[in-house]
Formats: C-alpha cells, structure tokens, sequence
C-alpha cells in the first residue's frame, strides 16, 4: 500500500490508467471500512448498495486529493468513504433527526439511571425507563454505534456550516472556530475515555486506535462478538452523555 500512497504523490489524473490502478489498490479499504459500519446495522440494509456507495467516495478521494496538502491519501480518502455511507444512511432515514433524538434520550436514561442506582443498568430497566420494549432499546443502540457525533450535535447545523467544517478537518484549512471547537472536543473526549470502566476503555482502545473488527476485539477479550458490541455501545453513550454534561454536545 505504501506504493499506492506514493502514486498518490505523482499521480496523472488524465491518465485513466494511473487512476483506475489506484482506485484498485484502495478497494479492499472500502470493504472494510464498510463492514466495520455494517455490523451495526440492521440486516434489511443491502450491505452492496453501502459498497457501490462507498467506492464513489473513494473515486471524489482519488479525483479531489492535492497532494500538496499537509494529508496522507488514506485519511483524506477514509473520511470521504466513511462520510460517503454515512450520508447514504441518513438519505434512507436511518440517521434521521427523529432518531437521533431517540439515541439522545437513551442516553439520557441509561445516565439517569446509572446515577440514581450508582451502578450499570440494565437493559430492561432502561426499556422500563424510556416505556419501551427492549426490542427498541436493542434498536436505538445499534444506530447509536454508527455515528459517534453528528454535526448537528456539535452546532454545525445549516450545510454551510457543516462544509466548512469538513473542509477543515479534511484540508486543515484554517478556521479559527473550528480549530478552538475541535481541541476542545478532542481534550474532553480523551479525558472522558480515561474515565471509562476499564473493559469499555479496553474495548475503544482496541477497536478504534487498534482497528480490530468486534470479532477480533472478542478473541483478544475472550468473550462474544456481541458482548463486545454492547460494551462498545454503552462507552459511546458514556462519552456522548459526558460531552453533553460538558456542553459540548447540543442536548
């Protein structure tokens, strides 16, 4: 691969061939960034579609990419793959407002909850909380697995505002809002995963800064894929609800 970042550098974009060689060598990147959002969801979305959505994304990576820019090409092209199926998932309504709000108000509850038994809850108790099934519980905590910050959380709600940030944390154009807003973040999230339980901070340890598939993440811990994925899923919400207590998040 480390052939195919220096092609980057010299890349002919009028030349079909370089191009297409490149795409080629990044293809096995979109599969796995794919699969990775994948296993959160549900099985009625066509894991092709997100695919053939995700390799249009590498194609902008390819055909936007300056290598003059202080990037490497696969950071430049994970984010717009990644934010290539993101998009198409909130276009299916997936990541809708009335389903982040929805994660919202797990959050909320699961933090409610912990505080006033001093413990972690439980998934019924949650259920009983919210007047829900569990079925739903189940639900809203996979979707809140995929996006770990909207933009809407962070403020960033007209598409202006939300292109000047991607341009930011893409292109490290300068935007001395963006730059105070995200050190920001960036300090509290790590603050907030230092404060974890150990096995959640273990689990985000391994999963994003490792990138271990949840499968691999149970073999290292010795427990289920599923198991994993529930952990996973309650750090998330640990450190959204912490962002939010911070005012960081828009509640």
């Amino acid at each position: 691969m480390a052939l195919a970042e220096a092609q980057t550098k010299s890349i002919h974009k009028k030349d079909p061939g370089d191009r297409d060689q490149l795409i080629t060598e990044y293809l096995p990147y979109v599969k796995r960034i794919v699969q990775r959002i994948a296993v959160h969801l549900p099985a009625s979305i066509d894991i092709d579609d997100l695919m053939n959505v995700g390799v249009i994304g590498l194609i902008q990576a390819v055909d936007r990419y300056d290598p003059k820019r202080d990037n490497k090409f696969m950071t430049y092209a994970a984010f717009r793959i990644k934010g290539a199926v993101l998009s198409e998932l909130r276009a299916r309504d997936f990541l809708s407002r009335s389903n982040r709000r929805k994660i919202r108000e797990l959050d909320n509850a699961y933090l409610k909850l912990e505080q006033k038994f001093g413990r972690v809850v439980e998934d019924f108790e949650v259920a009983e909380e919210l007047g829900v099934d569990i079925d739903q519980v189940y639900k809203t905590r996979q979707m809140s697995s995929i996006s770990f910050i909207s933009f809407e959380e962070l403020g960033y709600t007209s598409k202006d505002e939300q292109e000047k940030l991607m341009k930011y944390l893409i292109n490290n154009d300068e935007d001395a809002l963006s730059a105070t807003r995200l050190k920001e973040l960036k300090t509290a999230i790590a603050r907030s995963i230092d404060q974890l339980p150990e096995k959640e901070k273990l689990v985000i340890s391994l999963y994003y800064l490792e990138e271990l598939t949840m499968k691999e993440v149970g073999k290292v811990l010795n427990i289920t894929e599923s198991r994993v994925s529930q952990i996973h899923s309650q750090a998330i919400m640990h450190l959204r609800a912490k962002l939010r207590k911070e005012k960081l998040l828009d509640s």
